[in-house]
């Protein structure tokens, strides 16, 4: 018999939705590592969808989600505004097009629920942009925090603050946001904690939440935060401290940090002299310390390549995608406490 070569699986064909900085950036990367092709680019902004399009040979200008959604694509990266995510991301996922969708999923615990549970009855593969989980060196903390390497873990100190506030209007109308820097930062801390940690319940919560200095009532103020404090108690006896804002006075761009302390060691990862881009991981020993990772590190994009990596493999609904309900809803309880 002549043996026939194998051909090489198709290459996801994607549609990009919202190629403002951080959606171009995703797309960048996507097609920096040849896993997936870009069909077609849609934005409110005319000129951002021209620029993203003309970049790349055989990308096309179209005017909207349902424009995208008749062009027989395998994937949408959806990158617009917060209020968008859940309506968007469930429409394309009810048409059987995976979806790789920026944070927050929803604005709200029961928003993303919906988005999960679109892609769990379409059986349709959905990704969640957490991005800090794929800096270098934060599988390696993980793993040790579950093998046991650092003892009882007792104690973990997360922090994002950002000396600049957002740029958009809509950051600032919770009916569009969700919220301010909880949402916007502090998803990512409390998406790190309990994903190091192995995604135990979260008992008690405790928070304080501020605007120009002065307190808030949650949500219930109609304000968005540029402060937020919380103190979670979690099953199995860790205390975890979150804090993050916008505008702090810090002294540099940003401070970043995630520690996790144990009863034999910690570990923590925090960025290189106020850097967004640049972080140090390490692992502690008493006094000594041990690097794990550092930059440069290329970890931006990482999350989005993997969705597409996979579903250029085929892989339909994921349940790990589920953990991020745990995280909207401990947001969620945070706003309440």
């Amino acid at each position: 018999m002549i043996a026939v070569p194998s051909q090489a699986p198709r290459r996801p064909r994607l549609g990009f939705l919202g190629v403002g900085w951080i959606g171009r950036h995703r797309m960048r990367a996507i097609l920096e590592s040849g896993v997936a092709d870009a069909a077609a680019v849609a934005d409110a902004a005319g000129p951002a969808a021209a620029a993203a399009a003309d970049a790349v040979d055989g990308c096309r200008v179209v005017s909207s989600l349902d424009a995208l959604l008749e062009l027989d694509l395998d994937g949408v990266v959806v990158a617009t505004p917060s209020a968008l995510h859940a309506d968007q991301a469930a429409k394309a996922l009810e048409r059987g097009v995976a979806v790789f969708c920026q944070k927050p999923l929803g604005r709200s615990a029961a928003e993303a629920r919906r988005v999960v549970e679109a892609a769990r009855a379409a059986d349709r593969l959905l990704g969640v942009d957490l991005s800090y989980r794929h800096v270098a060196g934060m599988d390696r903390v993980r793993e040790l925090v579950l093998g046991g390497a650092l003892g009882r873990v007792y104690a973990a100190s997360l922090v994002f603050h950002n000396a600049y506030g957002p740029d958009k209007p809509w950051f600032y109308d919770a009916r569009l946001s969700g919220g301010g820097c909880l949402v916007d930062l502090g998803i990512h801390l409390v998406d790190l904690a309990l994903w190091v940690l192995g995604f135990p319940e979260v008992d008690e919560i405790a928070a304080t939440l501020r605007a120009g200095g002065d307190r808030l009532r949650g949500r219930a103020d109609g304000k968005v935060e540029d402060w937020a404090a919380a103190q979670l108690e979690l099953r199995g006896g860790t205390a975890v401290q979150l804090a993050c804002s916008w505008r702090l006075a810090a002294g540099q761009d940003c401070l970043m940090e995630a520690a996790f302390y144990g009863t034999q060691g910690g570990a923590a990862l925090r960025n290189v002299s106020g850097s967004f881009y640049d972080f140090l991981v390490e692992r502690f020993h008493g006094t000594s310390r041990e690097v794990l990772a550092g930059p440069p590190d290329a970890w931006g994009g990482r999350a989005a390549v993997a969705w597409a990596q996979a579903l250029a493999r085929g892989a339909r609904y994921d349940p790990a995608v589920e953990s991020i309900l745990e995280v909207q809803a401990t947001l969620d309880r945070i706003y309440d406490a």
